[in-house]
């Protein structure tokens, strides 16, 4: 019976994750100001703007972040650890699993990042179009990240930027959201 669990657990991880996915690169894209005409841009607004667009009638952006977006991302985050939790059988505290929802988003989004930085470093070693979608859009989304360190980190012809972000985003997993995460879950626990 365990084995079914996990793979059932799997997949709502899956199916979780997706949205999540989608709901963060739509902030983003929003807040880096990514090329709207770009396909991969146009298919995340066109799957998520149905969702969104009630939402953001009543829960207006905050300078260039989608606040809705991100409401949405964290209520998704909620169901799925309140579902991962149905599914061990665990009645879990409220105020624990605002926060380790909280927390796991943010863990969730600092790995975003580090996945995004590795594939766009693996893209630039290339000669790869620099008009492929992927490649602008990957481009667009880690160019914030990557502003102030640009041309500071390099020696001979290797720029160290992306390794010093990366370095800097694994130490934000560490030091700020496994915390959160572990007092999240100490707090839905009861303990």
């Amino acid at each position: 019976m365990s084995y079914l669990l996990n793979a059932l657990s799997m997949l709502i991880g899956l199916a979780f994750d997706a949205i999540i996915v989608l709901l963060l690169l739509r902030t983003a894209a929003e807040a880096c100001r990514a090329d709207f005409h770009n396909p991969l841009s146009q298919f995340v607004y066109r799957y998520t703007n149905p969702v969104l667009a009630p939402i953001r009638r009543v829960l207006p952006n905050w300078r260039r972040i989608n606040l809705a977006a991100l409401l949405l991302a964290w209520l998704a985050m909620l169901l799925k650890r309140l579902l991962l939790f149905a599914l061990l059988g665990v009645m879990a505290q409220l105020p624990g699993l605002l926060v380790l929802s909280l927390a796991e988003l943010l863990d969730f989004a600092l790995l975003f990042y580090l996945v995004l930085i590795f594939g766009w470093s693996l893209l630039s070693m290339f000669a790869a179009d620099q008009r492929h979608p992927l490649l602008r859009l990957t481009s667009a989304l880690v160019a914030p990240l990557m502003r102030p360190l640009h041309g500071k980190l390099i020696a001979g012809q290797i720029d160290f930027a992306p390794m010093a972000v990366m370095i800097v985003l694994l130490l934000a997993r560490l030091l700020i959201a496994a915390p959160l995460i572990d007092l999240g879950a100490r707090l839905a626990m009861g303990g």
